[in-house]
């Protein structure tokens, strides 16, 4: 069956109506601009944050202020309860995902605030 040559337009122009707007712009690297550039100001956001930081700092202070780490860890030793929340803060691989080496710990004893950095995390015993 044969469709008439106006139908075929027709649909043509249908179903391309359809990508109207799925154009995605990439940079070099392959990352698309806006995320990479939303990425890089929620970075510089997350630093100027936790540069910001006082001891004593109550867990839900800061994820108030940061929102949802990218990982999360939690152990107790001797009694007292460490956690440590990790917020992405410099790139270090374009390749789209956020790795620990990406973040900074922000780390608490019994919910308040002892410091940010790995100098701080490795300062607090771990969990053997």
């Amino acid at each position: 069956m044969k469709f008439p040559k106006l139908a075929m337009i027709g649909a043509v122009v249908i179903l391309s109506a359809g990508l109207q707007g799925c154009v995605i712009a990439v940079n070099g690297d392959g990352e698309n601009y806006s995320t990479s550039d939303s990425v890089s100001k929620k970075e510089a956001s997350n630093r100027a944050a936790i540069a910001s930081f006082t001891d004593g700092m109550t867990v839900e202070t800061v994820q108030n202020e940061l929102g949802t780490p990218e990982f999360s860890d939690l152990w107790t030793v001797d009694n007292v309860r460490y956690r440590v929340l990790y917020y992405r803060t410099q790139r270090v691989h374009a390749d789209g995902n956020t790795t620990r080496d990406e973040c900074t710990p922000v780390v608490f004893a019994n919910g308040n605030l002892i410091g940010t950095g790995e100098f701080a995390l490795s300062r607090i015993p771990q969990n053997n």
